[in-house]
């Protein structure tokens, strides 16, 4: 519209209809919009109409800065300065409000927003061939500033990622040193802003990532290291050093996604399938959950804001862990985290100069710790300290140090539950039918009462629960994510997904090859992303195989429909579905260790019991039968568990610790 309009026609008709558009605008929603919040797009004189004039000086008089319209006539010397002023003061409010309103930070200004002609309508088609020419005057504006890293981000190349391809190649000869980040390698989905936003964040963490890997690789060798290096991945499997430098998006939230692999190939070995997981470090708690010991997974995150699209484990994390700190809000309420007093200086007990009363504070009060066996006898907690602490925490509630200390936990606690709770909950799902696998150094002493609390029967104490994330990563497998998109109706789709799924089938053949894995040791599972017509969200549906055949497709469809069902308490099937997605998991299963992990000797446990009368023991004197009743405390080199009143432990053959209730 702009070429005939404007550049065909004349200028005059189209600045006249804009201007009308403008005031029509500006009467529906009134001026005390502007008043309250100057609105740097579509105010008078904002940028909507300065890019008008902008487009229109530079398409019909060449111009290539705002200051040369002055030179054409479009505007005045005055009018120039009282713009520049008026841009100055605008972006300072726009600032000053998203500090406010606690949005995130801008990444990307305006400045280094850099436009080039090329359009591929949503079919995939050439609409306008790409501009090579002004892509090379790109790249020489880019190599002389700071720049080190680009992202590509077309319109549609999702449907057609030729021209991304092509502008990549350019960018990458001409900018050698550069981190080049195209949207079609690094998430070919449907979906401009999420697709750019990933595409935007895989730019900023490449340059550093890139060099971090280089610097590893360096030290390995020179340490005389001949193996492969893997990553772990958010999806929670493994790739190699090549792909993670190229696409290191992937490593967003894969730092507890080690734990759910370990606790998925414990479920496996020793008979607990569908647990909820749960990972209490200094910090956070975790919570996933693996049914039919695979994991939920979701194709995008939000961090700090910013849409992520990358297959991940569906983890929710909330702060709440040993070092979260314990505080009276304004109302005389108790409240705990998310601040927390990290490893340094830590809890009160740690004896670093920490005064705040935090979680690992109370559970030493209440017995729960010992402060002459921490970390197998290498460090000694001060009690006195843990005690100074809480007792400034009590004071303004009335309350006793002990007291405080109890609040504390049972606050803490019931944090906890609700992450599950709603975790699961949103899920469509219950938690009393599931078990609880608690790890992480500071979930044990917890685990019990939170499980109490959610009606669950049974809770998984594993072996070396503290580093169970490490032996995850050993214990996983190189995985990769591959998606088509493929929007139309479900019952029409059949041949389009066969043919999406045979491209796929040979790209993660390709990508297994280059992995040196054999076809033996190959696993490929399928996903569609389905909804209803005229929604705008899907629902992932696991599939047995690659059928899409008339059956095949039914099945997807009534997957989805139970699917939908049991997240939202409804399905609608006089609604057609429609295939948004096909995704594809392709795994290469590595060799494994078989032992498990030895846990370090700790000092002896104290025999006897605490002042609260708390029997204490190292976790080998748990006897398998009968089970220990509670309370009692297990301790280790690095963790330590609590088992409550009404609770009862026993050893399994797996290594784990197991506590029911006992009825």
């Amino acid at each position: 519209r702009f070429q005939k309009d404007v550049v065909a026609d004349g200028a005059r008709a189209f600045i006249a209809d804009k201007l009308a558009e403008r005031d029509a605008r500006h009467q529906r929603m009134g001026d005390s919009r502007y008043v309250v919040e100057p609105n740097v797009k579509e105010g008078k004189g904002g940028l909507r109409d300065l890019q008008t004039l902008f487009w229109i000086g530079k398409y019909i008089h060449r111009v290539g800065s705002v200051a040369e319209l002055v030179d054409v006539g479009l505007l005045t010397q005055q009018e120039l300065s009282q713009f520049e002023r008026a841009e100055n003061f605008l972006w300072a409010v726009r600032c000053h409000m998203h500090l406010i309103a606690g949005r995130p930070e801008e990444r990307l200004t305006f400045d280094l927003q850099i436009e080039v002609a090329e359009r591929m309508d949503w079919r995939g088609q050439v609409d306008t061939r790409l501009d090579e020419a002004a892509l090379h005057a790109i790249a020489d504006r880019i190599a002389e500033s700071p720049v080190e890293a680009v992202a590509i981000a077309f319109l549609h190349a999702a449907a057609n990622p030729a021209h991304e391809r092509r502008a990549a190649d350019i960018l990458a000869q001409r900018l050698p040193g550069h981190f080049i980040s195209a949207s079609h390698e690094v998430n070919p989905e449907v979906g401009e802003y999420e697709r750019t936003s990933t595409t935007v964040m895989n730019a900023m963490l490449g340059p550093l990532c890139a060099r971090y890997i280089a610097a590893l690789q360096d030290g390995l060798r020179q340490e005389g290291f001949a193996g492969e290096l893997l990553f772990m991945g958010s999806n929670g499997g493994l790739a190699d050093a090549a792909l993670v430098a190229a696409r290191p998006v992937l490593l967003l939230e894969s730092g507890p996604a080690g734990g759910v692999s370990a606790a998925i190939r414990l479920g496996d070995r020793h008979g607990w399938p569908d647990a909820i997981l749960g990972d209490m470090g200094g910090t956070t708690f975790d919570v996933s959950l693996v049914r039919g010991s695979r994991a939920e997974l979701r194709s995008q995150v939000l961090l700090h804001s910013y849409a992520v699209r990358a297959p991940s484990i569906d983890i929710e994390s909330i702060g709440a862990g040993g070092g979260s700190i314990a505080w009276v809000d304004a109302g005389g309420r108790l409240r705990i985290g998310p601040h927390s007093a990290g490893a340094d200086p830590g809890p009160a007990c740690y004896g670093r100069g920490g005064t705040a009363l935090t979680v690992t504070d109370a559970n030493l009060l209440l017995g729960r710790l010992d402060a002459a066996n921490f970390l197998g006898g290498a460090m000694r907690l001060d009690l006195e300290a843990a005690a100074a602490a809480a007792a400034r925490l009590a004071a303004p509630l009335g309350l006793g140090a002990e007291a405080a200390a109890e609040g504390v936990i049972a606050i803490t606690n019931a944090t906890l539950a609700g992450a599950i709770r709603l975790s699961l909950f949103e899920k469509g799902l219950d938690p009393a039918d599931f078990a609880l696998l608690s790890f992480g150094g500071a979930g044990g002493v917890h685990a019990c009462e939170v499980a109490a609390e959610l009606g669950i029967g049974r809770v998984v104490f594993p072996p070396h629960a503290s580093t169970l994330s490490a032996w995850g990563i050993l214990w996983s497998d190189i995985t990769h994510d591959l998606s088509a998109t493929q929007i139309m109706a479900l019952a029409d789709a059949g041949p389009a997904l066969a043919e999406a799924a045979a491209r796929l089938a040979a790209e993660a053949a390709a990508l297994l090859d280059e992995d040196g894995v054999a076809p033996a040791q190959r696993r490929l599972e399928w996903a569609a992303d389905c909804r209803y017509a005229g929604q705008a969200f899907e629902l992932s549906v696991p599939l047995a195989a690659a059928d899409f055949s008339a059956i095949g497709l039914a099945t997807v469809a009534e997957g989805f429909h139970a699917l939908h069902r049991q997240r939202f308490a409804h399905d609608d099937r006089g609604v057609p579905v429609e295939i948004v997605s096909l995704r594809l998991t392709a795994r290469g299963l590595l060799p494994r260790p078989e032992g498990e992990a030895v846990e370090p000797a700790a000092a002896p446990a104290a025999a006897g019991s605490r002042a609260l009368l708390i029997e204490i023991l190292s976790r080998g004197a748990v006897p398998a039968a009968p089970a220990l009743p509670g309370p009692a405390v297990i301790e280790e080199a690095y963790t330590s568990t609590y088992i409550p009143p009404g609770w009862a432990v026993a050893a399994h053959p797996s290594g784990a610790l197991i506590a029911e209730p006992i009825r």
